[in-house]
């Protein structure tokens, strides 16, 4: 199952640059690129909506939370490293009966087969083979197996379906963006004077094309380019991820350093609310999807050499990220007409001269969202079709041709177009993605991972045998409140959205 290492909307890093690290540092840049993506260009907007101190106060507590989680699925990986080694000891035993000192039935081996609890603790075997760090992080354990691992078919089957529609959310919001800033770039909104101004989908873009139009001319356009790519294999894209990568970070770079600039010299036009419950939910949602790491842990902590700094790499990554988060919004709802901001944040560079008055580099930012993410998506489509294939597949089994090429390639790239096409609001396919398939993948996965695990190798480690990566929230009582939390929040956007149709 190595294709749930893919980050879906950063999974540059991970995937392609698998690699042992000796330092830790390096590590610690992997991680914030992994993290950092287009989530944070729709931040602006649902901070402006929720108002700054709201915000402010939400980011921070579900920074916490996605925090907590990632030292969760660190201590889920440690266990499955120690139940394989396990597993594969007891094989060895059985190979070379000589050497085994035990009798077990055939009926034990299948049930061991199931992943149920062994009744031998490991120390049995480790004094016999030397000192062995049982929790060592050294097989790349990903999400999908550790489910397999730990979980039931009822839990497996819903963590496949859980990624999947994230998966889903995350194509349909690469299918719009791309479009729009296509359209924006297109469409004659770089004059000086532009930035003041509202358009609607009804406004004319060229000759008696409307924007709207033009966004589904350039939407089947991104489909006919890129949708092919479904039906075969991304590979080798280490150095185009790297460009887009580079790219990223010198645009991000930049818009913090021009509105930051803007607002010292008194032109800043932002005045946000302090505090608007009515863009909560969205903004929960919104700031989900951009902490969302925890899928892709396993082809990021595994290859790092030092691995006893891991629990410091992870708290200094999630206070950089917070402090990254806070900046580039705060200088977004502060320099700009909270009314007029866009979307995709680098808009609104596009069409301002007061803060950016070099034409061509206000086309690339405009256009930075249409590289990045053009080179990424044929990836993640690729990861959702694996994953369909996967949670339909019976041992022993194979797919038709048709199936395999054909049928599978189409439910993975048709489904998010049509949901491109029905609409472009990127903050709210955002906030839906992360709100509810992100607070699955977040929150709900490795808290049952942690909390099976743990129930999973007691009877085997015993309870004196201490996971050195165990997380630093050992205690059941932060598992439940992370459910108890996702369910909550659930129940909260759900209502929110079952309100705002009833007023409208």
């Amino acid at each position: 199952m190595v294709f749930i290492c893919l980050r879906v909307r950063k999974l540059h890093v991970t995937k392609t640059l698998m690699l042992t690290y000796n330092n830790y540092k390096v590590g610690l840049v992997y991680m914030f690129n992994l993290i950092v993506g287009t989530g944070a260009l729709t931040m602006p907007r649902a901070f402006a909506t929720a108002g700054w101190v709201v915000s402010l106060s939400l980011i921070s507590f579900l920074g916490f939370m996605s925090y907590m989680t990632t030292t969760f699925v660190i201590e889920a990986m440690a266990a499955a490293n120690a139940q394989l080694r396990w597993k594969r000891r007891e094989q060895e035993e059985e190979d070379d009966p000589a050497d085994s000192t035990s009798e077990d039935s055939d009926d034990d081996v299948m049930v061991r087969g199931r992943s149920e609890p062994e009744s031998r603790p490991i120390l049995s075997v480790q004094r016999s083979s030397g000192h062995v760090d049982q929790f060592e992080i050294v097989e790349r354990v990903e999400m999908g197996q550790m489910a397999s691992m730990f979980f039931n078919k009822v839990g497996v089957n819903m963590f496949y379906i859980c990624i999947i529609v994230y998966l889903y959310g995350d194509l349909a919001i690469y299918a719009a963006a791309v479009p729009i800033s296509l359209m924006e770039v297109a469409c004659g909104n770089h004059s000086c004077s532009a930035g003041t101004v509202k358009y609607n989908d009804t406004d004319l873009c060229w000759g008696p094309v409307t924007r709207n139009d033009a966004y589904r001319v350039f939407l089947a356009a991104f489909t006919l380019l890129l949708g092919p790519f479904t039906f075969f294999n991304a590979q080798k894209t280490k150095y185009l991820q790297i460009l887009t990568s580079l790219m990223r970070w010198i645009a991000f770079t930049m818009m913090i350093i021009l509105a930051l600039i803007r607002i010292s010299k008194g032109r800043g036009e932002g005045r946000p609310p302090t505090a608007s419950l009515a863009g909560v939910p969205n903004l929960f949602g919104v700031c989900v999807y951009s902490f969302m790491c925890q899928h892709s842990l396993p082809s990021l902590v595994t290859p790092i050499s030092e691995k006893r700094r891991v629990g410091t790499l992870v708290v200094v990554d999630y206070v950089l990220i917070l402090c990254f988060y806070t900046l580039l919004s705060f200088t977004a709802i502060f320099c700009f007409d909270n009314a007029l901001l866009h979307d995709m944040y680098t808009l609104n560079f596009t069409d301002n001269c007061d803060v950016l008055d070099v034409p061509a580099l206000r086309y690339f930012l405009g256009l930075f969202p249409v590289f990045t993410i053009s080179t990424n998506f044929p990836i993640i489509a690729v990861t959702l079709r694996n994953n369909w294939k996967t949670l339909f597949h019976r041992d022993g089994g194979t797919y038709p041709w048709v199936v395999d090429r054909v049928v599978f390639p189409l439910i993975t790239v048709v489904p998010p177009i049509l949901v491109a096409f029905g609409t472009h609001n990127l903050e709210s396919l955002v906030g839906i993605t992360g709100a509810y398939a992100g607070t699955g993948i977040q929150y709900i996965v490795p808290a049952m991972l942690v909390y099976l695990s743990r129930r999973h190798l007691e009877p085997v480690v015993g309870r004196d045998v201490v996971n050195k990566h165990r997380s630093p929230f050992r205690h059941a009582f932060w598992v439940w409140f992370v459910v108890v939390w996702a369910a909550f929040c659930l129940v909260f956007v759900t209502a929110n959205i079952i309100l705002d149709d009833t007023r409208k």
